[in-house]
């Protein structure tokens, strides 16, 4: 098929689509619950089958990954929308400058909304923007990855099966299909993965005026305070290093670690590694590299690294290769002495290797990470509350966590999102719900009518009021 054959299929269905919308109206708060409601029920009634593609996909894929991370994370942010709906649609009423004078603003429905989710959590990443999408009212086209085609195979059936046509359809297809599906004239467009790629979407949208929200993720940093509790800062960014084999867009990229704690750093590695994982290669808890140029892209940048200098720590289990081609399953392991000539300081990285860049200084350190773009989260491990709050104000990232990595997400009421090269726009929990609708001013006026009054001529009776001001 064509690349013009393709489009005008697209837009054939976003024409039906915004058609149809117009003619239904305004969803009503019983329709976007029970869309909402839908969303959780496929998920619920299919986890298994979901789980089961997920995993075909990656070669392997942890079950508790797919289903904590992809499935019960995700349906409740879609209940948590259903449970505060009411109150997120309430009209906000607004000071007037006439007592007589009623200002407000009405939160409308956008339209028909654009997704183009990722592999890395095709669940996740694909229903948690609807969670705001529904819930603002809208329908939405889905255009889910590629490089997991059993489950987007799965989730076009299921959607087709739960959702009409006219509130949720699938699009499924290549890279080409993916570009097309970014010229669309959505209402709204979100995007979710690299930056590079991220810009390609931003151009399209702009051809149409589509309004974007971007998570692109970039270079997260970690950095260890001097005093900072050295375990607690290896357990916890470790453990999500290696959740999903650190392919994920809040996955810590880098650590930023004072130099006389590199040994302590490393022996610590390797205790909790052993503990977590004894074994990984046939370890059903740990998940495979998504595909065979994802994984040479991640051997490649350790060869890179190593011929540059750095101290390679593999962290494979006693008798196990640090990375296997038939498995694609590659151990964790740290680069000591990280530099930015180094392929892996360069790009992000979306898997188990983490680089350890020293320092001597703290405000070096600082400086390092506002030297660079900013990062979808930055991870600060310190003790200190004026120290914390310090780092928060030097700092600039899409959000912050102290003493842990990546517990943000979780949370409803936070915003989601990146800033600068990290992304755009933010959802989750109201936030999503006001990202996907359009705050609309509505001003009813007095019966005096001052506000027009005063701008209708002749001027000369009013001249004294505006005198007055600017003598003030």
């Amino acid at each position: 098929m064509s690349k013009e054959t393709i489009q005008n299929e697209l837009e054939k269905i976003l024409s039906s689509m915004k058609r149809q919308q117009l003619r239904s109206g305004p969803a009503s708060v019983e329709l976007r619950k029970d869309r909402l409601q839908r969303c959780i029920k496929l998920i619920r009634d299919n986890h298994k089958a979901i789980a089961s593609a997920m995993s075909e996909d990656f070669g392997h894929r942890s079950l508790y990954q797919s289903y904590v991370a992809d499935m019960v994370t995700t349906s409740k942010m879609l209940q948590h929308a259903i449970d505060n709906l009411e109150t997120w649609m309430k009209t906000e009423q607004t000071a007037s400058p006439d007592p007589e004078m009623r200002t407000e603003i009405q939160f409308q429905p956008l339209g028909v909304v654009g997704v183009i989710s990722p592999w890395n959590f095709p669940i996740n990443l694909a229903f948690g923007p609807l969670a705001g999408v529904f819930a603002a009212g809208n329908s939405a086209m889905l255009k889910p990855s590629e490089l997991t085609p059993k489950t987007s195979d799965l989730l076009a059936e299921l959607v087709a099966r739960y959702f009409g046509p006219e509130e949720l359809t699938v699009v499924l297809g290549d890279a080409d299909v993916g570009q097309a599906f970014s010229h669309l004239p959505f209402d709204h467009l979100v995007f979710t993965g690299s930056t590079a790629v991220g810009k390609h979407v931003m151009r399209a949208a702009a051809e149409n005026l589509v309004p974007v929200t971007l998570e692109l993720g970039g270079k997260s940093p970690v950095m260890v305070a001097k005093g900072a509790d050295l375990s607690k800062a290896v357990e916890r960014t470790l453990t999500i290093k290696s959740f999903n084999a650190g392919q994920i867009c809040l996955s810590p990229d880098y650590v930023l670690l004072p130099t006389e704690q590199a040994q302590a750093f490393k022996d610590q590695a390797r205790e909790f590694m052993e503990k977590t994982f004894p074994s990984i290669q046939e370890n059903t808890d740990y998940t495979a590299i998504i595909n065979e140029r994802h994984y040479q892209r991640l051997v490649d940048l350790l060869e890179d690294a190593r011929q540059k200098g750095g101290e390679i720590i593999n962290l494979a289990p006693q008798n196990e290769p640090a990375y296997d081609a038939s498995s694609r399953k590659i151990a964790p392991h740290l680069v000591i002495g990280a530099t930015d000539d180094m392929a892996i300081m360069q790009e992000e990285i979306f898997g188990p290797l983490l680089p350890i860049r020293l320092y001597q200084e703290e405000d070096e350190a600082i400086q390092y990470i506002n030297q660079h773009p900013r990062p979808l989260a930055a991870y600060y491990f310190n003790e200190d509350s004026t120290a914390q709050q310090a780092f928060a104000q030097q700092t600039t990232s899409g959000a912050l966590v102290i003493n842990d990595v990546m517990t943000h997400v979780s949370i409803d009421e936070l915003p989601f999102g990146g800033v600068g090269a990290s992304g755009m726009g933010a959802y989750h929990g109201i936030h999503g719900f006001r990202q996907f609708s359009h705050a609309k001013a509505v001003v009813v006026q007095s019966e005096t009518g001052a506000s027009n009054l005063r701008l209708r001529a002749p001027y000369a009776d009013k001249q004294a009021a505006v005198d007055a001001f600017f003598n003030h």
